[in-house]
C-alpha cells in the first residue's frame, strides 16, 4: 500500500474519533461522500450512516441499545402528547447540523420554534438542529467519537445532550460540551428548560435490561 495513502487514512480515522474501520464506508471513498449518499443508502440498503468530513460512518447500535432508545422515545412522546412543545424522532431521523455534517441522534426533540413556519420538514434530511439529543452508547462507540459528536451538537445549537451508558447504567447529562453531571441508575433526570416537567426514572429505565418473559412450568 502507498504509504501516503495509509497515512491519510490513519489521519482520517483519528479525526473521526478512532471509530472501528469496519464502520467506515469505502464506497463512495472516505472524503468523497455527500448527503445524497446518506439518503440513498438508507433507502436502498436500509443502513444508517452519519456524514462526517464527507465520510460515511455507520451508526452503531446494538439490540439492547435500540430497546432503551425506543423506551425513551416512547416516554418522550407520551410527554409531548400532554405538552405539545414540538416533535421527537428516532435514530433514522437524520438532520444536517451544519455544512455537510449529518447526524442521527438515537432520540431527538425539536421545538416548534425551530421548524420553519411551524411545519414538519418535507426533505428526507432537513437542515435542522434539535434542541435535545440522546445517544445510547454501543460497544463500538469510542470516547473520541462521542466527544466530537457532542462538540458538534453544541456548536450547532443543541441545548441538552444525554449520553446513556447501558453497561455502567449511568447517564452523562451535558448542558454544554464540557459541563457534565453523571447520574446513576438510582437517580432521576429532568428535561431542564428544554422539556419542562419531563422526568425520567433511571431505575425504571435500566431495569428493562433485566426483564424476563413468563417462565414455563
Amino acid at each position: 500500500m502507498n504509504s501516503a495513502i495509509a497515512l491519510s487514512l490513519a489521519d482520517r480515522l483519528v479525526d473521526l474519533g478512532n471509530v472501528p474501520l469496519e464502520r467506515i464506508r469505502n464506497n463512495p471513498p472516505p472524503g468523497q461522500a455527500t448527503i445524497d449518499d446518506v439518503n440513498h443508502l438508507r433507502e436502498t440498503e436500509g443502513k444508517l450512516y452519519e456524514l462526517v468530513d464527507n465520510t460515511l460512518v455507520e451508526k452503531a447500535m446494538g439490540w439492547q441499545e435500540s430497546m432503551l432508545a425506543g423506551v425513551l422515545l416512547q416516554w418522550l412522546n407520551n410527554y409531548l402528547d400532554k405538552e405539545p412543545l414540538g416533535v421527537a424522532t428516532g435514530a433514522d431521523g437524520m438532520t444536517r447540523l451544519f455544512g455537510d455534517t449529518v447526524r442521527g441522534p438515537d432520540v431527538a426533540f425539536v421545538n416548534w420554534s425551530r421548524l420553519p413556519g411551524g411545519r414538519l420538514p418535507q426533505q428526507p434530511i432537513p437542515d435542522l438542529v434539535p434542541n435535545f439529543a440522546i445517544e445510547v452508547l454501543s460497544i463500538s462507540n469510542t470516547r473520541a467519537e462521542m466527544s466530537r459528536k457532542r462538540r458538534e451538537y453544541f456548536q450547532a445549537g443543541v441545548e441538552l445532550v444525554w449520553m446513556v451508558d447501558p453497561r455502567s447504567r449511568t447517564v452523562a447529562v451535558y448542558s454544554s460540551s464540557n459541563h457534565v453531571v453523571i447520574v446513576d441508575e438510582e437517580g432521576t433526570l429532568d428535561g431542564q428548560d428544554v422539556l419542562p416537567k419531563w422526568k425520567v426514572d433511571l431505575s425504571e429505565l435500566f431495569t428493562r435490561l433485566d426483564q424476563q418473559g413468563p417462565q414455563s412450568i
